[in-house]
């Protein structure tokens, strides 16, 4: 199994039929700050930040890590997409094995492009990393989440409890090409 952290990262940037998936720039730091301060975003995620300490915290080039793609529309960003591998802290299905994460600002919820983008980055997976199967974690009370997760092809793995709240855990394997 190869590491992610063998993996050249930033990937070139990939771009779908409307976005492209890319590593942060300065020009994005206000959109990260709107992301981690927003109360809908962070529904399912253990509530936001405070926007004025995120307007202290965030850097001028901000989220620039192995991992995390900024997903841009018409040049601006409107969501992230993160890429990890999950640690020993992490449930036993998911441990060592390469997690898809997602956040998106409300004003792009309901167009396709979180389903754009998860596929894109999903394709670079396969690509990157062959035959490595990816985890999604959600919460079950996330329908949205719950509903791309099954788009996508993610299958139920476990369902538990954590953060008082029932949470559902899938996993998505890339089809191995005969070529």
């Amino acid at each position: 199994m190869e590491d992610l952290a063998s993996v050249a990262w930033p990937p070139e940037s990939i771009r779908t039929e409307r976005l492209v998936l890319r590593e942060s720039e300065g020009r994005d730091r206000a959109a990260f700050v709107e992301l981690l301060a927003s109360s809908e975003v962070h529904t399912y995620l253990g509530g936001a930040r405070p926007r004025d300490q995120l307007e202290r915290e965030i850097p001028e080039v901000p989220g620039r890590r192995p991992g995390r793609l900024v997903v841009e529309l018409d040049g601006a960003m409107i969501g992230l997409i993160l890429i990890r591998r999950g640690t020993e802290n992490s449930r036993p299905a998911a441990a060592g094995k390469v997690d898809l994460g997602y956040m998106f600002l409300p004003r792009a919820w309901g167009f396709g492009y979180a389903a754009e983008a998860c596929a894109a980055a999903l394709g670079w997976v396969a690509e990157a990393l062959p035959g490595e199967p990816v985890v999604l974690t959600t919460q079950t009370a996330n329908t949205r989440s719950m509903r791309l997760a099954a788009k996508l092809g993610f299958t139920e793995v476990e369902r538990f409890e954590a953060w008082d709240a029932g949470q559902w855990l899938g996993m998505w394997t890339p089809v191995a090409s005969d070529g």
